[in-house]
């Protein structure tokens, strides 16, 4: 026992050995530790940012298309004939579905 005498007696104590044992545990084995942690969210940032841009110019292109419906009274003809299947009360509607053709 005559290393004990050489240690200095902070680092013998029990509750800073197991704080610094915690420490090191759930820095960097723990399943959310941060290192890892950091580079997951760091990840899940950029697809979140990817999406936003995506849904941004979704939401151009719907702005665009709206604007161009409340201008245009034949366009907004054609979008409802196409789109929802609407008719005159004069015409009549036909469906045809084109089957896949076997080669």
């Amino acid at each position: 026992m005559k290393f004990l005498g050489h240690i200095p007696s902070w680092l013998k104590n029990k509750y800073l050995l197991t704080g610094v044992g915690f420490t090191v545990w759930i820095l960097f084995f723990d399943a959310r530790d941060f290192i890892t942690s950091h580079f997951r969210e760091k990840a899940e940032l950029q697809k979140l940012e990817k999406s936003k841009k995506y849904y941004e110019q979704q939401i151009a292109n719907t702005r665009q298309e709206l604007d161009q419906l409340k201008n245009n009274p034949a366009l907004l003809e054609k979008y409802a004939r196409e789109k929802y299947l609407m008719k005159r009360d004069n015409e009549d509607l036909f469906l045809i579905h084109d089957e896949a053709k076997p080669e």
